[in-house]
């Protein structure tokens, strides 16, 4: 699926908090502090709708973080938002989903002993089942479950996982692990997904898969907000990147033009303004799945000597 232009996405000259044509999430002014720390401190940002945007920055620059604010895991010290122009500051993380707006974890938080189809039922809204007094009365649900049933198998087929629907999903792949969250976060049919780290864990052989799955999101009319270090999957799959470093956002753009942006270089690499971003992220991802410390060394003094 092609690419949205910029000039689709935005309604001002590129730069943070930029304001965008369709924006889905509107944030402004979102604090959070751990003791002396501020883990986030965006003073503004919107998200486009209909597109796919990475958020990117180091290890420890509050991506997580602003996700569990955003979702309703954890709360600001100061900020409002608003999704589809509803207020969801201070609003709780199951009603978050219920508005619309789900998400996935870094650390899949798959239920290991039921089954992945278990799994799956479990992540459908609108089960009048759950009502303690109607569940005795089986007529009264029935027709629900067998919908609920019908769409999560048809999921599981999409994400090539019909086959281990009555195994434990314990017992999957990290991988697979990854494509059932992903996937019982479509039970809910939301309009917004994100995603913390779709690729982090993945087998190779999985991560074009999962890639094609988050271009699918699109394609049917959902927005897709990812947290990502593999610059590469950014650049392949995002219409749109915003960048932290330090709790703030320090710069917005095209995935293209974001790469070569200094202060997002300045954020990855210190002073290293000349290395290119995708490249030697690459190789550092390289180094880090091998266990020579001395693979990892010289990668990052070849970085050094460049300099």
């Amino acid at each position: 699926m092609p690419k949205t232009p910029t000039a689709d996405l935005v309604a001002g000259p590129v730069a943070p908090g930029v304001p965008k044509r369709n924006p889905i999430i509107v944030a402004d002014g979102v604090s959070r502090r751990f003791g002396g720390l501020t883990a986030v401190d965006v003073a503004h940002v919107e998200i486009p709708a209909n597109a796919i945007t990475a958020l990117i920055g180091p290890n420890g620059a509050g991506k997580t973080t602003f996700f569990n604010l955003l979702t309703g895991f954890d709360q600001p010290n100061t900020g409002t938002w608003t999704f589809q122009g509803r207020d969801l500051a201070r609003v709780s993380a199951y009603r978050v989903a219920r508005r619309g707006m789900v998400r996935t974890f870094q650390l899949t938080k798959s239920l290991g002993l039921m089954t992945v189809m278990d799994n799956m039922l479990l992540g459908a809204t609108q089960q009048p089942g759950e009502n303690m007094l109607r569940a005795l009365f089986r007529p009264l649900w029935r027709s629900r479950e067998d919908e609920i049933r019908v769409r999560a198998q048809s999921l599981l087929e999409r994400f090539k996982l019909d086959t281990k629907a009555e195994d434990y999903a314990a017992s999957l792949s990290g991988g697979q692990r990854k494509l059932l969250e992903m996937a019982r976060a479509l039970m809910s049919e939301p309009q917004l997904v994100m995603l913390d780290e779709p690729m982090a864990g993945v087998n190779p052989a999985l991560t074009q898969s999962l890639l094609g799955h988050i271009l699918d999101l699109k394609e049917q009319g959902m927005t897709v907000l990812f947290v990502e270090h593999d610059m590469h999957v950014v650049r392949e799959i995002a219409d749109w990147v915003i960048v932290m470093a330090e709790g703030k956002v320090v710069a917005e753009g095209a995935p293209d033009t974001v790469m070569s942006d200094p202060a997002v270089i300045d954020a990855y690499l210190g002073a290293h303004h000349e290395t290119d971003l995708g490249t030697l992220s690459g190789q550092l991802e390289v180094a880090k799945g091998m266990e020579s410390d001395v693979v990892r060394s010289d990668i990052e003094e070849a970085a050094k000597d460049a300099h």
